[in-house]
C-alpha cells in the first residue's frame, strides 16, 4: 500500500509519500507561499532535491503540482496516481468529537468544519487540503489524523479549567493539547527501544521545537499536556509566550490602547524567544548567541529551559514517578547543550544522570543517561508522517 501524507497549513502543504510494505519514504516535499508572491515547491526523491518556482494561487493547484511531480518522468516515483491507495491528513483540532483517527466521510468533514472555531488558523487550512485531495484523488481513501486525539484520555481534573463550568458546557472551553501524533509516536518508540512494557511505563515526552509541548504518558495514555485550549498555553516558544497571568492581557490592552485581539496576536506571534531577544524567533539563533555569551540570548535560553524543567517536575508528580524522559523535535533532537543543562541543573532530584559523551550528537535515536541513572533519558527523532501513514493504513485495511 502507498500512502500520501498531507499536512496543509494556511499557505503551505507538507507532503510525504510512503510505501507501507517497508515504511520507506518514496518522496517528500513542501509547497510554500501558496497565494503569495514567490510561491514554489521543494521536491525530494532520495538525495535529489528539485525546486520548482511557479505561481500557486490555492491549495488545489499546489496539490495538483505535487501529484504531477510524483508521476513525472524527471521527478516522479509513480507510474500513475492510481498507485496512491490512501491519503492521510493531519488535522490540528478534533475537539471532543474525535478521540482517534477516522476515515473521512461527508459527516466527518462537516464535523471537522464545526471544530474550526477552536482552531481558526489551522482547521480551515486542513479542510482545504482534504477537499483538494478528494477532488484530485477520487479513488483514494481519505483519513483524518488529529493532533488532539491522543490527549483525549486526560482525566477531567487535568483538562478542566477552574472557571465557571457553564463555559465548558456551552463552549467546550477546556484543555485539548496538541502535538499528540508526535507524543504518541515517540513514547511508543522509546518503550520499544528500551524494552519496556508501554502499557506499564511512566513517560514524560518533551516535544521541543519553536512550537513546544510536554506530555505525561502513563501506561500508554496521555494524562496531561502543557498546551491547552489553544497552542498558546504552556512552554515559552519561538514566538508564543506560553503561561502567563491572564490579567496581563487586559493590562496591556489598556496601557497600549489596543484590542484584546491585538494583544493575543502579540502573545502568539511576537512573544517567546522573539519577545525576549527582540530579534530571534529561531532557537538555533538563540542557542548560538547564548553560547557566544550574548546576555539577552542567554536569558531567553534560560527561560526556555526553565519552563521545560518545571513541566517535567510537575508531570513526575502527576504520575507519582517517571521511568523515561524523552527529548524530541527540532530542538530536542539537535541541542545537546539544552538536554544537558535541563538534566543537570534541574532533574537531579529525580535521580537523572546524563552521560555527556553519549549526549554529544544530533538527530539520532539514543539513550543519553548513565547506567546508574534512576530515570532513563532518551532522544527519539519524531516521525509524525509515519504515524499518520500507519493510522491510515490500519483504517483502510
Amino acid at each position: 500500500m502507498k500512502v500520501l501524507v498531507i499536512n496543509s497549513g494556511s499557505s503551505s502543504i507538507k507532503y510525504q509519500l510512503l510505501n507501507m510494505e517497508d515504511e520507506s519514504v518514496l518522496s517528500k516535499g513542501l509547497v510554500e507561499r501558496i497565494g503569495i508572491e514567490g510561491s514554489r515547491v521543494v521536491h525530494k526523491v532520495e538525495d535529489k532535491k528539485s525546486v520548482i518556482e511557479k505561481d500557486i494561487p490555492n491549495h488545489e493547484v499546489g496539490l495538483k503540482i505535487v501529484l504531477e511531480l510524483l508521476t513525472s518522468e524527471e521527478h516522479g516515483v509513480l507510474k500513475s496516481l492510481e498507485e496512491i491507495d490512501a491519503v492521510g491528513h493531519r488535522v490540528v483540532h478534533g475537539g471532543e468529537k474525535f478521540k482517534e483517527s477516522v476515515l473521512i466521510t461527508k459527516d466527518v468533514l462537516e464535523n471537522i468544519e464545526l471544530m474550526s472555531f477552536l482552531a481558526p488558523l489551522h482547521n480551515p487550512a486542513n479542510i482545504t487540503g482534504i477537499k483538494a485531495a478528494m477532488e484530485l484523488l477520487p479513488n483514494a481513501s481519505q483519513v483524518a489524523v488529529f493532533d488532539t486525539s491522543f490527549h483525549q484520555t486526560m482525566p477531567e481534573k487535568a483538562y478542566l479549567y477552574a472557571i465557571p463550568y457553564e463555559y465548558y458546557e456551552k463552549y467546550k472551553v477546556r484543555r485539548y493539547g496538541f502535538h499528540g501524533t508526535s507524543h504518541r509516536y515517540v513514547s511508543k518508540k522509546a518503550a520499544e527501544f528500551l524494552g519496556l512494557d508501554y502499557e506499564n511505563t511512566k513517560i514524560i515526552s518533551c516535544h521541543i521545537g519553536n512550537g513546544a509541548s510536554v506530555a505525561a504518558v502513563k501506561n500508554g495514555k496521555s494524562i496531561d499536556t502543557s498546551m491547552g485550549f489553544t497552542p498558546l498555553e504552556g512552554l515559552a516558544m519561538g514566538t508564543r509566550s506560553g503561561d502567563l497571568d491572564p490579567a496581563i492581557i487586559e493590562f496591556i490592552a489598556k496601557e497600549e490602547e489596543i484590542s484584546v485581539k491585538e494583544v493575543l496576536n502579540i502573545l502568539n506571534k511576537k512573544s517567546g524567544m522573539l519577545g525576549v531577544t527582540k530579534i530571534y524567533s529561531d532557537m538555533r539563533d538563540v542557542e548560538d548567541n547564548a553560547i557566544a555569551n550574548d546576555k539577552v540570548c542567554r536569558l531567553a535560553f534560560d527561560i526556555y529551559e526553565y519552563k521545560i524543567a518545571k513541566y517535567i517536575g510537575s508531570y513526575a508528580a502527576a504520575m507519582n514517578g517517571v521511568d523515561v524522559i524523552i527529548f524530541t523535535a527540532g530542538v530536542g533532537e539537535n541541542s545537546p547543550i539544552m538536554r544537558e543543562e535541563i538534566s543537570e541543573e534541574y532533574l537531579g532530584f529525580l535521580g537523572v544522570k546524563i552521560d555527556k559523551e553519549k549526549n554529544d550528537f544530533k538527530g539520532k535515536l539514543r539513550e543519553i543517561s548513565t547506567p546508574d541513572s534512576k530515570v532513563k533519558v532518551i532522544v527519539v527523532p519524531t516521525d509524525e508522517e509515519l504515524m499518520i501513514a500507519r493510522d491510515t493504513q490500519y483504517l483502510v485495511k
